[in-house]
């Protein structure tokens, strides 16, 4: 088959959607809370419910708050550790054209999670919309304020640096914090936060065939910096994507475990740089364009801030997701910054 290949800036956006996609229905938040099919066998076992944030069943129902992770993402932190256990993943920049990641978990508590780095206001937004508990090293003076104002439950390496949060003697700072879960649990518990409360359900579906154009390989730039090029390769035979940083696998430190993502949502927004260090104001309220990528292919639609969370919609319509993993790229749209994405059949 020939292949092509096809980049884009994410301002123009310039691919053709395709009209021809059926709608995934909505399913209730009761729906994805009640018991559900045992795929394996096919029968309906009552104690079997559904990962809220996951949509996988699970045979008891989940009551754990998620946790919200910031991940650093410079070469000298890889492989990181964890990462292959969230079941949501941001990948946003910081400044200049280095990203880190919001690692959210909820229905798989890594062992250990790092190495850890610091906050930022939009971050900590995003961490919101899940009523996640925060866990970051340091802060910009605007995320300081908003934790010190107690916007969001959090714990914070300059509190905690040598106890709840650890040094790695295998890296050097500020490439070597890192925070197990019963460090977390913990923190969580001298703090007085209330870890029993399980975020809102997203919706999942895996009925219907999704409709699109083929995309087996999709790579996204920031900035042209190859050192931060992410390429998303499907598995066909696992029906997930593998995730690569400058053509290196993004595995997990300590198990080797890679990263395999069911569901990539791609989404353009605007940022802007504000002050001398480079710290930016990205826009994670408005929506905007952006792509989804399931099962090996590719469509246009839009996304939207539902309650702190981005959610791809379609012909104004939430769409639901693949059971499993999401991580959600953000991509500039501004002049001067714009990001690209390409994809191969």
């Amino acid at each position: 088959m020939l292949k092509r290949a096809l980049i884009i800036a994410l301002s123009s956006l310039t691919l053709v959607a395709c009209s021809s996609d059926k709608e995934i229905k909505k399913e209730s938040d009761k729906e994805a809370a009640t018991p559900v099919v045992k795929e394996e066998t096919g029968v309906e076992t009552e104690d079997m419910y559904q990962s809220p944030l996951t949509g996988v069943g699970e045979e008891n129902e989940s009551t754990a708050r998620s946790v919200a992770v910031m991940v650093n993402n410079h070469p000298k932190a890889r492989p990181q550790s964890g990462l292959s256990k969230a079941d949501i993943v941001y990948e946003v920049l910081a400044e200049g054209d280095i990203t880190r990641f919001l690692a959210i978990f909820q229905s798989r508590m890594p062992k250990e999670v790092g190495p850890v780095r610091s906050a930022r206001d939009y971050y900590i937004e995003l961490a919101k919309g899940y009523d996640s508990l925060y866990v970051a090293h340091g802060y910009s003076p605007e995320a300081k304020e908003m934790l010190m104002n107690g916007f969001i439950d959090d714990l914070n390496g300059i509190q905690y640096d040598g106890t709840l949060f650890k040094r790695a003697s295998f890296r050097k700072a500020p490439h070597n914090s890192y925070i197990t879960y019963e460090h977390i649990k913990e923190g969580a518990d001298k703090n007085g936060f209330d870890m029993n409360r399980p975020p809102k359900a997203l919706n999942f579906s895996d009925k219907g065939k999704i409709k699109g154009e083929a995309a087996n390989s999709v790579m996204i730039s920031y900035n042209q910096n190859p050192l931060f090029n992410v390429v998303y390769d499907y598995n066909e035979k696992e029906g997930r994507y593998e995730r690569y940083s400058n053509g290196e696998q993004t595995i997990d430190y300590d198990s080797k475990d890679p990263v395999l993502v069911e569901n990539l949502l791609i989404v353009e927004a605007s940022h802007q740089i504000v002050d001398d260090a480079g710290r930016r104001d990205i826009d994670i309220e408005s929506g905007g364009n952006a792509y989804l990528i399931q099962d090996g292919k590719l469509r246009k639609v839009h996304w939207e801030n539902v309650d702190g969370r981005i959610l791809p919609f379609e012909n104004d319509k939430p769409v639901s997701l693949r059971k499993g993993s999401t991580w959600i790229n953000v991509i500039p749209s501004s002049p001067g910054l714009t990001g690209s994405v390409s994809y191969q059949e």
